[in-house]
Order: structure tokens, then sequence, then C-alpha cells
């Protein structure tokens, strides 16, 4: 029997779930692998939690106390944040530990530099939680979808816009309600900023990006747009035109350029991405040794998490030496594809004065620059019309132009509201 024992930097609710979780199944675990796994210090600021679940005598509120422990063998990371997180994973590894985390804000802005000193030091950085929750997307993405030529990543990957978009859908309320609601289940946070405004997505896209392409992808390298400006009209135009509107990260190399982005996007309502609902995340990993895969489940949550957490934990006791797959995979450095060379489709809805020659100035503007409309739906309101459009694919810098081009005209009496549609 080897013993391993384990330092935990956060006892929050994923932290608690973890302690929780491997002492529930530490017999379970040493029976399948011959490791007896046991937390044997964690750091906590808030010392209201000492003592809660686990025995006090554990508990410390100086993370370095964790890290600089020569008795731990590996430190889950939980705290969140970036700079404190990664003086005290640097120093972990300095000091001859494996690492476990969860920290997506840290991977996506300075996580070059912590897989270099894991390869300097010859241990390991796992962070299968850092995006799908107990979705397992990591590991599939690093070592079985390896050789899978993969080219587009899609990611619903941020419960709270999930759930509330698919709130909206149902009728339950607009946008400010949902998300009153969300915050009320345990869904979103008191602050629900880097959720509702797309930083979260992005920040797990630019990993899921830097996998897939074996080159690194930082959070400052994705755009990214929220959903608050996503009104209920827009839902259902959606949906009478064959679309549910999701928050969708993409993930795209063409011709050797990379781009990512996270935006509101019009999803076909036969697409398999359409029909994951409340706080759920799936993955679609397509490439051309493989058409398409999708995973998918449980985006959230402290006990689905730590699941995650374990298995990467498991994954570092059964695996003696380190290399490509136990850390990072980045090989190459490929270049940005700018945003305005992206050729995508729009929806826009638009209000305009009603009166003959309206809807022929604006599809002239768009003709003018090569972006043509594929579909549209007109409503009367008084003395105004509102004009819902599907464009076909164009360059985003021609569809820019022309955009800029109908605010300015006198007849527009809204500013445009666009959202990309899947493709």
């Amino acid at each position: 029997m080897e013993k391993v024992k384990i330092g935990l930097l956060g006892y929050g609710v994923v932290g608690s779930s973890v302690y929780r979780l491997l002492t529930k199944e530490r017999v379970r675990i040493l029976e399948g692998t011959g490791v007896d796994l046991e937390v044997t210090r964690i750091a906590e600021m808030d010392t209201t939690k000492h003592g809660a679940d686990a025995p006090a005598s554990l508990f410390t509120t100086d993370g370095s106390a964790v890290v600089e422990d020569p008795s731990i063998d590996v430190v889950v990371e939980l705290f969140g944040g970036v700079d404190a997180a990664f003086e005290l994973i640097s120093c972990a590894l300095r000091n001859g530990k494996n690492v476990v985390t969860a920290n997506k804000q840290l991977l996506a802005n300075r996580g070059a530099a912590l897989f270099e000193l894991a390869r300097e030091k010859g241990r390991q950085i796992r962070f299968e939680a850092s995006v799908g929750g107990a979705i397992p997307i990591i590991k599939v993405m690093r070592e079985s979808m390896f050789a899978a030529e993969l080219h587009t990543v899609y990611g619903i990957v941020n419960g709270t816009t999930n759930y509330i978009l698919t709130a909206m859908l149902r009728g339950e309320g607009d946008y400010a309600a949902t998300l009153a609601r969300a915050q009320e289940l345990g869904y979103a946070e008191a602050d629900p900023t880097a959720d509702v405004n797309g930083a979260d997505a992005a920040a797990k896209m630019a990993i899921l990006a830097s996998i897939a392409f074996h080159s690194r992808v930082t959070l400052q390298d994705v755009t990214f747009e929220g959903i608050a400006s996503i009104q209920p009209e827009d839902i259902a135009y959606a949906r009478d035109l064959g679309f549910v509107i999701k928050l969708v990260g993409s993930a795209r190399l063409l011709d050797e350029q990379v781009n990512v982005r996270v935006a509101p996007t019009l999803v076909p309502a036969g697409h398999p991405l359409a029909g994951i609902n409340g706080s759920y995340n799936a993955v679609l990993l397509v490439g051309h040794a493989i058409d398409e895969i999708m995973l998918s489940g449980p985006g959230a949550g402290g006990l689905q998490t730590s699941t995650a957490v374990i298995s990467d934990i498991v994954s570092i006791v059964s695996t003696k030496t380190t290399g490509f797959m136990q850390n990072c995979s980045c090989y190459r450095a490929l270049p940005l594809l700018a945003e305005e060379e992206m050729r995508s489709a729009f929806f826009i809805r638009v209000r305009v004065e009603d009166r003959p020659g309206v809807l022929a100035q604006l599809a002239s503007i768009f003709g003018e620059r090569d972006v043509s409309i594929e579909s549209l739906i007109q409503k009367g309101h008084g003395d105004q019309a509102e004009l819902v459009l599907i464009t076909h694919p164009s360059p985003e810098k021609d569809f820019r132009a022309a955009l800029e081009a109908i605010a300015g005209l006198s007849s527009v009496r809204s500013r445009p509201m666009t959202i990309r549609v899947l493709g």
C-alpha cells in the first residue's frame, strides 16, 4: 500500500466537497489503485469553516504552510484568483509536489509559466475541473483525441448563462428576472459579472483551444460578449426562424490560424448543442478523423466538480513518469486569425420607419458589401416596422461596415441588434 498525502488550498463549496468525497471513497480508491489518499492539511482564510466537516487540527490560514510542508505529495488549489494562486502553485512545484487545480482564470492567463516550471521540476499539473465540471473533456482531448485532427471546438461552458437563456426560452421572464432566479437557486454568484459578460466562458475556451490545436491561447486572445442585451423578443424571433439562443464558445483552426471567441449565438433547433438546457454544459469536438463527438453533463456544483478533482489526483498517483500528456501539449505557436477576417452569418433585429422603400434601402447597403440575406420577418408597430433578418455568411468586416451604414440612416429608429448564427 502506498500512502499519498494531500494538501487543500481552499475549503469552499468545491474544497469541502473534495474532502467529503475523498473520505467517503477512501477505501474504494485504495482497493482499486493500491493507494491510500489522505488529506492532511487544509488552508482556508475563513476561520468559521475550520472544523466544520474536517478536524480543526487540519486547518491553517496560511497557504504557504501547505505548499511548503515536506510531507505533502499533492497540492489541490481551489482558492481561485490569479496572482496568489500562481505563487502558491509555483512554490508547490519547486518543492517537488504535483498539483491539481480548478483555476481556469489562472491557467488562461499565466498557465504557460506554470507548465514550464512543472516540466523543469518533473512534476504534473492536472486541471480537469477547470473547464466542464464533471465532464472529462480535458482527458479526452489530450489523450483520446490526440490524432483526431481537431479543427473546431464548440462549447456551452457556463451553467449560469445557459440556465438564464433556457428560462427565457421557456417564458419564465426577461434577463433580469431569470438572473435573479438563478441567484436564488445557487446557479449564479452574488456578483455574476464574469459569468454573464462571457469572461468565464472565454477563459475555458482559451484552455480548450490550447489543447485542441497544441498552440498557446490566453484569455487576452479571446474576444467575448455576454448575454445582458438579449431580449425576450430575440428569443421568440429565433424560435420562429428555427433556432435557439445559446452562449457559445467557438475555437476554430482555419488555414493554420486560430480564432477563439464567446458570444450569444443562434443554434439551429436540430443541432446537438440546442438541447443542452438548464445549468448543463457541453463541448462539441469536430475533427477530420472523427467527424463530431459531443460530451455533456453537469458543468458546476461542488460535488460534481469534486469528482473531476479526485479523478486528477488518482491520475497523478497512477502515473509514475511525467511528460507530454501530463502537462502542457502546446508545442506549436500558431498565429491568431483576426475577428474581422472570419466569415459569419448574423441575425439582425432593427426598427425602421414603416414606409415604402426602406427595406430596399437596407438590402441595397448589404448588397453593396456582398452581404446577402437568407430570410426575413417584418412586423408592423404603428408607424414603425420591426425587421428581423438572417444573412448568409460573409467576412465580418464587410458585415460590420454595412451595419454602420444602416445605423446611420434617418429611417432607422433603433440601433440594430445582432447575434451570430452557428456555422
